[in-house]
């Protein structure tokens, strides 16, 4: 029995150190790797974006004070639909004399600023779509607060109810952000009514001169025929002639009286 075991602890060793050999014979197929995770989209910071771009630091502003921004940041980067603002710039607060921003409560303003942004990616070939589907419901919510879209030959309008523009440039059009300029601050309905503003009236139309030349015979007949209608009015002739009668009435007269003097 002892023999047995030897022999079988000697058999076993063999196999392997056969196996030892093979192995350093044949390279070893290095081990499969899992591929890497696609990377996820890049962190949009927006207060550096408009900080930046523009100049934005009004509507940037008011953003910041109501916390919109926060709003926005979060729809960003934490969404899978993205964002879409539509940006004014200061000029366009500077240009807007009526209605007053000053007025607004702070929901009123911050309604204002989610009403600039809907809460999808959209990129400028998108828009067309959105034409025919408008009207759009923005960030603010509800049909008042609701935009309509015309894409005029790749130019996008906007239309707010109260407030026309449209989209002057591209600030950003990289999933999940699309930032865009516009040249007026969107005003909703909701918060300013439904009468529009004034359009400006047109300029009046230059009224051309038809009064007739002063020695054509048109001219001759209009002022023969003013002198007709004015029964004030006498033509030189007549003034003539009774200034001839009166000087002949005081001749004869004196006539008279120089004869009667004679006699007497």
């Amino acid at each position: 029995m002892g023999y047995s075991m030897v022999f079988i602890v000697s058999s076993l060793l063999l196999v392997l150190q056969l196996s030892t050999v093979a192995a350093k014979g044949k390279a070893v197929p290095p081990p499969i790797m899992a591929p890497a995770p696609a990377p996820g989209p890049e962190y949009t910071n927006l207060t550096d974006l408009l900080s930046v771009a523009g100049p934005f630091h009004t509507f940037l502003n008011y953003l910041e004070s109501t916390k919109v921004i926060e709003t926005f940041q979060t729809q960003a980067n934490n969404t899978e639909e993205g964002i879409t603002l539509f940006v004014p710039k200061d000029s366009a607060f500077t240009s807007l004399k009526k209605p007053s921003l000053s007025n607004l409560t702070a929901d009123q303003l911050k309604s204002l600023c989610l009403f600039h942004a809907l809460p999808n990616y959209y990129s400028l070939a998108d828009f067309k779509n959105l034409s025919d589907m408008s009207p759009i419901n923005t960030f603010a919510g509800g049909n008042l607060y609701a935009l309509n879209f015309t894409d005029d030959s790749g130019t996008v309008h906007l239309n707010s109810g109260w407030s026309r523009t449209k989209v002057s440039s591209a600030v950003r059009t990289t999933f999940p952000v699309a930032v865009y300029q516009v040249d007026k601050v969107l005003l909703p309905e909701a918060i300013f009514g439904t009468d529009l503003p004034p359009m400006p009236a047109p300029a009046p139309a230059p009224v051309k001169d038809i009064a007739p030349a002063a020695d054509g015979p048109v001219a001759d007949q209009a002022g023969r025929a003013r002198a007709a209608a004015s029964p004030d009015s006498s033509s030189p002739s007549a003034s003539y002639r009774m200034v001839s009668w009166g000087i002949l009435n005081h001749l004869v007269l004196a006539i008279a009286g120089g004869f009667l003097m004679f006699f007497l």
